[in-house]
């Protein structure tokens, strides 16, 4: 007998956190979440997000044995400042079964209904700080560090249950063997002509990482405020971010711009821990998951150009094109395979274009879904 169940205890905590290892066992692409993490996300009192907003999570069962997962998710945070009546679904998994996935949406869809949503958006977990977006595209490789991974039968599921693209993301690949030197030969000519403007560009310094932090978080908030469905972070949540960035961030991929001391815009990479992820089996770090993630760190040879931005008034000086030319320079030095640049919403032109110029190539596409409640 199918039945939905509202998680409510640890146990049920676990399995909600557990189910996607079982039904992705048999798939070479998926990588497991770090379970402490995922844990720590989902409990109130851990995570900064449960502060301002809620959820609930839902489990399907089939005669006592987990066939889905989803989660319901009010961000106050993000109507208020969108001035909308947004709800959202996160955490969605499910076996190939349209009547579970169109029963745990049922759940959802009363659960938003009661605090007041109008719109269900999603996969969303929690907002678009966070992972987001639907695999649509490109499933022939493991996800990079932080972007979500799923069957190709996700498609079907929600579109069948009336659920509509909203808008899509693109992921753009670096291949080394088309890293080459215009990029930063171009970016030192344009980075001459910066400082001339008293607008320089530096790695991060990690012996300041609060400081640094706390600047980051409001260029942050200044130049992703126009993105589709953007919610300004609180202080406790970059913070949250920030601190587990820091066990990963490499400096010479983490570079800021200043204008005569003031920070205006800042490009962070980080390493693709998911190449290690995937050998810790069902995402634990104990008894031996934390030796694999110390000992290969070293062997890791792709990064994600997580963020990039300059806040208005510096746009459109080439500080874009600094960043990406000194970055690149690092990925040859280092001896990096690829590099992924993502995400980067579909209309955003310049980005897109820019991208494009640099021999960068789509390869994969995520969608954010509505329907209205």
């Amino acid at each position: 007998m199918k039945q939905i169940v509202p998680v409510e205890t640890k146990q049920q905590l676990g399995a909600f956190i557990d189910f996607p290892h079982e039904l992705y066992k048999n798939d070479p692409y998926y990588v497991p979440e770090l379970f402490i993490a995922q844990r720590d996300l989902l409990t109130p009192g851990k995570h900064p997000f449960h502060e301002h907003s809620s959820l609930q999570l839902f489990l399907a069962y089939d005669n006592r044995v987990v066939v889905g997962r989803v989660a319901a998710i009010m961000n106050n945070n993000h109507n208020a400042f969108n001035h909308t009546q947004d709800g959202f679904f996160g955490f969605f998994d499910c076996i190939s079964d349209g009547e579970v996935a169109d029963m745990l949406f049922q759940r959802v869809h009363e659960w938003l209904l009661g605090k007041g949503a109008k719109t269900m958006i999603g996969p969303v977990n929690f907002s678009t700080n966070e992972s987001c977006g639907l695999l649509i595209e490109g499933f022939d490789s493991s996800p990079m560090a932080m972007m979500p991974y799923n069957y190709r039968y996700y498609v079907q599921l929600l579109e069948q249950l009336g659920f509509q693209k909203k808008v899509d993301l693109l992921a753009y690949q670096f291949l080394a063997e088309n890293f080459n030197d215009k990029p930063y030969k171009l970016s030192q000519v344009i980075r001459k002509r910066l400082e001339n403007k008293s607008i320089t560009i530096r790695p991060i310094n990690l012996k300041n990482y609060k400081e640094e932090a706390a600047n980051l978080r409001e260029i942050y908030n200044s130049a992703w405020d126009k993105n589709l469905g953007f919610v300004p972070m609180t202080p406790k949540e970059f913070d949250y971010l920030a601190k587990d960035l820091k066990l990963i961030v490499d400096p010479d991929f983490c570079l800021v711009a200043e204008h005569n001391g003031k920070m205006i815009g800042f490009s962070l990479a980080i390493p693709d821990i998911n190449q290690i992820q995937k050998k810790i089996k069902k995402g634990r770090l104990l008894p031996t998951g934390i030796f694999k993630l110390l000992l290969l760190r070293k062997k890791i040879n792709a990064v994600r150009i997580l963020a990039l931005g300059v806040v208005e008034g510096y746009r459109k000086l080439g500080i874009e094109a600094v960043f990406y030319g000194a970055a690149m320079q690092k990925y040859r030095e280092k001896h990096m395979q690829m590099a992924e640049a993502s995400w980067i919403l579909e209309n955003n032109v310049l980005m897109n274009q820019g991208l494009l110029n640099m021999a960068a190539k789509p390869y994969k596409r995520y969608r954010i879904y509505e329907k209205a409640l």
